[in-house]
């Protein structure tokens, strides 16, 4: 409490004195916030277990002497945030931080989409850059997200090696922190990344598709439409509710566009002004959700739905050859190397994150079925929502203008290669053990057969691949009426045990289509049933 540099957080470990809860003060002096390979991410709060500004500190602190141990000494960390509670102090802390460790800092203007730091950092020619920002966790969370020079996000030994310079730093007090010196970027690097936006889009391709969008309570809506506008698409519809940075995130439970109710808005927009499609981000716009009409409403496109039309609109403008690949993370749907091998395009599959993904060569597009999609490469080495929502107003507006839909391409999609239906279960939990026990248990017990499908590949990923390096999950390939692909892991960012389900169920005409999203589903469900009772969940 006496090194504590806010007074907020200070007077809440004050209050817990007081009070005697020696419980919380337990759970929060229980250890330190990990620093890993999505960097830190935890609520908000006083003590070594949460996020607040003594944390940053330290965290800025070991970068920078990583940096400089790197023989960066001198270079320049670009530093962005998000609207989140804390956002802008843990900004200028870093900043601040950097430039008394004789590094150079850069400071984005006002809280800005995840990609548009992620594009500062190469544009720049930065050693390092800092996201602070906890993309679609809760409303207490925050998070500090750090790349290095090549603009991709930090992997194995970088994490460790910057994790252990953070435990070196012993008092806080030690630490200089300069009250100016670093500088206050101005719009400059937002209009180069609007500016590299041009990439995206075929000159002269239809732009007449009508949007409605929100940002979710996010920093997406004025870069969105400055984009849209920028590149002759009308003006999307937003939803007011929830079109302004808002850290409460008060019309949400979790401001997640995949969350149940988290759309609920953007379709009563739509409902009522009929557009094409509904694009959303989520609130650091790295993410992109979009939605269709059908006849009983409106539907969320799966993530893994929108990375097969993107996929499958890239090879309509001309991506082919081995040496342009597409890659997605070993949790997304196998349909991508399908659509890849018939257009004679390279494919690889990564571990989960885009931080592997971004690192593939010849990337020409990644996705990840978690809404994240990486369709420039060369300007963003990271998901980026506002230039994956303009591809997908360019795909829809093409399609709009021939009569058909993506509803439409996703049926020619199944019809070619056979109907990739995914699902996920997914578990959030308020005790980690249950996930450890969960995976415990699979690992004791390997299921034989889920859905009355046999088991006919287990691997233990933790033990690594020939292709891959070593994560924590299991993956299964089953065989039978249908072949299907189950994975299980520990979310990297959230108190969740996810397990993503695959079944591909062959469709020799159109009129089979129905018929066979039914039966993927049905094999889907009974997958989750068998797969819960393995668990013990």
């Amino acid at each position: 409490m006496a090194e504590d540099p806010d007074p907020e957080t200070a007077a809440e470990l004050a209050a817990l004195i007081g009070s005697g809860d020696t419980a919380e003060l337990a759970d929060r002096f229980s250890g330190t916030l990990q620093f890993g390979t999505a960097g830190l991410r935890g609520e908000i709060g006083a003590g070594p277990m949460r996020m607040n500004r003594g944390v940053v500190i330290r965290a800025a602190a070991g970068l920078a002497a990583y940096l400089k141990a790197q023989g960066h000494d001198g270079g320049l960390v670009v530093v962005g945030y998000d609207a989140r509670y804390k956002s802008a102090d843990f900004a200028r802390d870093t900043a601040a931080v950097m430039t008394g460790a004789g590094l150079r800092a850069a400071l984005l203007p006002r809280p800005l989409p995840t990609p548009v730091l992620a594009y500062a950092i190469r544009h720049l020619g930065a050693v390092a850059g800092v996201e602070v920002t906890a993309s679609h966790n809760p409303p207490r969370d925050n998070g500090y997200k750090v790349y290095l020079g090549d603009g991709s996000q930090i992997v194995s030994p970088a994490d460790t090696e910057i994790a252990a310079q953070i435990a070196a730093v012993e008092k806080l007090a030690d630490v200089p922190r300069p009250e100016s010196g670093w500088q206050e970027l101005g719009d400059e690097v937002l209009e180069a990344y609007l500016a590299r936006t041009d990439a995206v889009l075929t000159p002269g391709s239809p732009r007449g598709v009508r949007t409605v969008y929100t940002a979710m309570h996010g920093v997406g809506k004025d870069v969105v439409m400055a984009a849209f506008a920028r590149h002759g698409f009308p003006e999307p519809v937003l939803v007011a509710e929830q079109a302004e940075p808002d850290p409460a995130f008060p019309t949400v439970a979790f401001p997640n566009p995949e969350e149940p109710g988290a759309m609920d808005l953007a379709f009563a927009k739509a409902a009522e002004v009929q557009p094409d499609i509904v694009i959303a981000n989520d609130p650091d716009a790295d993410r992109c959700a979009v939605a269709v009409p059908t006849a009983d409403g409106w539907r969320m496109l799966r993530g893994d739905e929108v990375g097969a039309l993107l996929a499958a609109h890239l090879v309509h403008k001309g991506v082919s050859g081995g040496d342009s690949v597409f890659a997605e993370s070993i949790v997304s749907s196998s349909l991508l190397g399908r659509i890849a091998e018939a257009a004679g395009v390279g494919y690889e599959e990564t571990l989960t994150g885009f931080k592997w993904i971004a690192r593939v060569e010849g990337l020409r597009y990644g996705y990840e079925e978690a809404l994240g999609y990486c369709v420039d490469p060369e300007g963003v080495r990271d998901k980026d929502g506002v230039t994956a929502a303009l591809l997908v107003a360019e795909l829809a507006s093409v399609l709009k203008e021939q009569g058909r839909t993506l509803t439409d391409l996703l049926d020619d999609l199944a019809m070619a290669h056979g109907l990739h239906a995914t699902d996920q279960l997914s578990v959030r939990v308020s005790d980690l053990s249950i996930i450890t026990d969960a995976m415990a248990a699979l690992r004791a017990q390997p299921p034989v057969s889920l859905a009355g499908l046999r088991v006919v590949s287990a691997e233990d990923l933790s033990k690594g691949t020939e292709a891959l390096p070593p994560t924590d999950g299991l993956r299964y390939y089953l065989d039978g009426t249908y072949k299907a692909r189950v994975i299980a892991r520990p979310s990297g960012t959230e108190p969740k045990l996810k397990c993503y389900l695959e079944v591909v169920v062959p469709v020799a005409e159109a009129s089979d289509l129905a018929a066979a999203r039914v039966r993927g589903q049905e094999v889907l469900d009974a997958i989750k049933k068998d797969l819960s009772a393995a668990m013990g969940i």
